[in-house]
């Protein structure tokens, strides 16, 4: 079998970036070792920034039907009682988005396979084998040859095969902390069990010496995470992965040990009906140094991990994906300027380190045992979060919409993302997300600056529009596929742009003439 890219994993991560190649016209086949796709909710949120980008996709719709209901309210740090607020970074979707991990993978899948990437389950990679002109997989499970294939991106998740076929290592730390996420339903519930998601603050619970979450799904589903109160053991290696009763992390979850859970926590009069699935997880952090290794490309937890803190996993490997993929369809295509794959490391390593950084701030904060110098420290940084700048950045942070990439230049806009204003072309109404869906980069022109008659590659589409005076920053902007501005003026003269300067930033930015 051959093919342009074979990405590795199924999850968010893999088909999302399945879904950029396949919008770019790539040949693409996703390899699954699992037969079929666990129906579990996991992370289950997805974050400011991410809607923005699945919406400029036309992902997020076919996403919000399948959502749980909650509190308009905005995110957490640490979990404490003071929500972050996103509506300063000028965003429509200022609040988390609850959407089970399945079913975010369901919607991705079948885009995905609509323009023409193949999925295929049950292929375990056992080998690895790169080369100068690209890469062979051998898979188990599969009729025929192995897979050929001119990139392969690793997106099987923190125990990524992949990586440790090619030895690459994975540094970092231990975890200290384990627990259990589970999909239950209840026969009973006790009034201490919330009826409603809202602020993770208002769904944190002790009692019994466990911690526990419980997240209303629907009917008497809910998610239900839950571990042990005692205090983090730091001399203990990960290598033996067992939790503080002594359970090794791959040991199955029974319905005895989230039974008790469950009424430790919330009482006898709250009763399991049924465990629909049940996982262990710690609190490891480890990152590569490099995302990637010639013909192979890391990206999601196969590329990072960290605790599970502030709603950041599934939409750092989201963004990864968004990334990349605009990048690696224009090498493969021949359309990429010089250094622009390697740009997908240079932008996206930075981003997973400060994830890393804050969520061991949080995990600290969030320690189910705090002594009275952490309970101090916590109204210390709950009595900051209620002030303006301090929440702001802090929203801006964690959702992600604070993001600038290093694009070199003086305009102030180079780097950010663009918000998603309402525009009037010619042809009506629109947006500028509208304008993303394709998968192209954009030449917004908004004051007519762009001189008639320039010759754009393939793949860059000028848009002549307006919008509400300032809205945007800038009176022309070159937009890249995943949202971001690589060019910006401020003249505002009838074809006063510089077009020789303007094309000279399409071919160093994002593609050359074919």
């Amino acid at each position: 079998m051959e093919t342009e890219v074979v990405v590795v994993g199924a999850g968010p991560t893999g088909l999302m970036l399945a879904y950029e190649l396949a919008l770019a016209g790539v040949q693409v086949v996703v390899l699954e070792r699992l037969a079929h796709r666990v129906e579990q909710v996991k992370g289950g949120g997805i974050q400011p920034r991410s809607a923005e980008l699945l919406e400029a996709r036309g992902l997020l719709e076919p996403m919000l039907r399948r959502a749980t209901p909650r509190e308009p309210v905005g995110g957490h740090f640490g979990g404490l009682p003071v929500p972050l607020d996103c509506t300063p970074w000028n965003t429509r979707h200022p609040f988390p988005l609850a959407v089970a991990q399945f079913e975010i993978e369901e919607v991705l899948e079948e885009r995905a396979v609509a323009l023409g990437a193949r999925v295929l389950r049950g292929a375990c990679v056992t080998a690895v084998a790169p080369d100068e002109a690209g890469v062979t997989v051998t898979v188990t499970a599969q009729d025929g040859p192995p897979v050929r294939a001119r990139y392969l991106v690793a997106c099987d998740g923190g125990h990524s095969t992949v990586r440790q076929l090619l030895g690459l290592p994975f540094p970092g730390r231990d975890g200290t902390h384990d627990a259990v996420l589970a999909d239950v339903r209840l026969s009973a519930a006790s009034e201490l069990v919330p009826r409603q998601l809202g602020h993770m603050s208002t769904l944190l619970r002790q009692g019994g010496g466990y911690w526990a979450m419980l997240a209303p799904l629907g009917d008497d589903r809910y998610r239900f995470t839950f571990g042990h109160a005692a205090r983090s053991d730091e001399s203990r290696s990960d290598e033996s992965r067992s939790d503080e009763s002594g359970r090794e992390r791959d040991t199955p979850v029974t319905e005895e040990e989230i039974s008790a859970g469950l009424q430790a926590v919330y009482g006898p009069g709250t009763t399991l009906g049924a465990v629909l699935n049940a996982s262990r997880f710690t609190d490891a952090t480890r990152q590569l140094e490099q995302y990637r290794a010639g013909r192979v490309l890391l990206a999601g937890d196969a590329a990072h991990i960290h605790p599970p803190l502030g709603g950041q996993g599934l939409n750092l490997g989201l963004q990864d994906a968004v990334n990349l993929g605009w990048k690696l369809a224009a090498t493969v295509q021949g359309r990429a300027p010089h250094g622009l794959l390697d740009s997908y490391h240079a932008e996206r390593h930075p981003v997973a380190a400060q994830v890393l950084h804050h969520t061991s701030a949080q995990r600290l904060l969030a320690d189910p045992q705090p002594g009275e110098d952490l309970m101090a420290l916590r109204d210390i940084v709950t009595d900051l979060l209620r002030l303006p700048d301090a929440n702001r950045h802090l929203a801006g942070l964690l959702s992600g919409l604070s993001l600038r990439y290093p694009v070199p230049g003086d305009h102030p806009l180079l780097g950010q993302r663009v918000p998603d204003a309402g525009l009037r072309t010619d042809a009506g109404g629109t947006s500028v997300a509208a304008l993303l869906t394709r998968g192209h980069a954009v030449l917004l022109d908004l004051a007519a600056a762009v001189p008639d008659g320039l010759r754009l590659p393939e793949r860059v589409d000028l848009v002549r529009a307006t919008a509400r005076p300032g809205e945007l920053g800038a009176t022309a902007l070159l937009v890249r596929p995943d949202g971001y501005v690589c060019w910006a003026t401020d003249v505002t003269d009838v074809g006063a742009v510089d077009g020789e300067e303007l094309l000279a930033a399409v071919a160093a930015h994002l593609a050359v003439p074919v």
